[in-house]
């Protein structure tokens, strides 16, 4: 299945039943008065969140929304019958902008959550509303309220606890094989991994994380190099970052030390507080050197960092030190704060990031208007 992560729809709530002109009519009651009922509301469009959906794609197949509209009033003062809400599956974790006023609505976080984005119009009064001592017939209604409408951007990030950050082929997608479920593709050039991919880390029978896996980035992917900040915004929500560093490059004029500067300078420039994120430093690929190689190599990366934080030594393809990384995160996890609250600011780019983004003109809602 094709990982969608951002969209553009358009949604309107259900209009108000117009409200009736009617009146008593009985045999024996020739002047009965005045008996019209009122319209329906409008139904009302929510987003409710799910957990088994993972991807946004179903909204490239439909675009637009709209709730029922609300029916009518009748005589005998019946009201019409209101019009059905309307309710959108959205996976949990995704997060609904104003397409128009650029405002953040609501972050469904949890599953079952629900949020109402567009509220249906009121019904109109029927003739029974204007009765009065000087108006014994009247003939007068109330048209049904106009109905709400809204372009949406539906922003998709990922709920995990650790997120991986590196390179590409740093052995990100190895590592979140060796340690969960998850099985990304794993091969030998770069950009292997081209959608987010989540793995549950059992360390227990009750007790587990989440590890995000996201594609690899380069220099530049705070300006949108390579897959750039599409993928970024993932590690938003995650309470800790582990930095992949390869200790073996294949080419030999490459330096870990380098690479590690330069991906945290694109870290800083996308995000400061992403930047500040509780992260450890992991140097991966211990297989490729001698034992004592391998850890001699590690100390002069930790010392030419002067790196303070924990740091661990793993080999993703033999599982060396994996578990003991596991253990350690298991063991920090309780202790981290949790991720923070999305911002009200977001990169809205030039344009539609997709062919799943799309958003309906004023044309394309007439048009509309005019078929419902």
């Amino acid at each position: 299945m094709k990982f969608i992560d951002e969209v553009r729809i358009s949604v309107a709530a259900g209009k108000g039943g117009h409200g009736a002109v009617s009146f008593r009519r009985e045999k024996f009651i020739p002047f009965g008065g005045p008996d019209g009922g009122d319209g329906g509301r409008g139904g009302d469009v929510y987003l409710v969140a799910r957990e088994n959906l993972n991807t946004l794609i179903d909204f490239r197949y439909q675009r637009r929304y709209r709730a029922e509209n609300g029916h009518g009033g009748a005589g005998r003062q019946m009201t019409g019958r209101a019009g059905k809400d309307l309710e959108i599956a959205v996976p949990v974790g995704t997060l609904v902008y104003d397409e128009d006023t650029r405002e953040l609505l609501g972050d469904l976080h949890t599953a079952g959550q629900r949020l109402l984005v567009c509220r249906g119009g009121r019904g109109g009064h029927g003739n029974l509303w204007y009765k009065s001592s000087v108006n014994r017939a009247p003939r007068q209604h109330e048209m049904g309220g106009a109905a709400e409408e809204r372009h949406l951007r539906l922003e998709l990030r990922l709920l995990a606890d650790v997120g991986l950050l590196g390179l590409p082929n740093a052995g990100k997608s190895t590592l979140i094989r060796a340690v969960s479920a998850a099985r990304p593709k794993v091969a030998d050039y770069p950009f292997t991994t081209l959608r987010p991919h989540l793995g549950v880390v059992r360390l227990g029978v009750e007790a587990s994380f989440v590890i995000a896996d996201i594609p690899g980035l380069i220099p530049g992917a705070a300006e949108g190099a390579g897959l750039g900040t599409r993928f970024l915004k993932h590690l938003s929500r995650t309470r800790l970052l582990l930095h992949l560093l390869d200790m073996a490059p294949p080419d030999p004029g490459e330096d870990p030390v380098a690479q590690f500067r330069a991906l945290e300078a694109e870290l800083l420039h996308y995000s400061p507080a992403l930047a500040e994120r509780p992260r450890w430093l992991v140097v991966n690929k211990a297989d490729l050197l001698e034992a004592a190689a391998a850890e001699q190599r590690f100390r002069e990366i930790c010392q030419r960092l002067d790196w303070q934080g924990p740091a661990f030594l793993v080999s993703a393809v033999t599982g060396y030190g994996c578990e003991t990384l596991v253990q350690e995160i298991g063991r920090a996890l309780p202790e981290l704060p949790p991720a923070p609250e999305p911002s009200q600011e977001v990169d809205w780019g030039d344009g539609a990031e997709s062919d799943a983004d799309y958003v309906l003109d004023e044309e394309d809602w007439e048009d509309w208007e005019e078929g419902s």
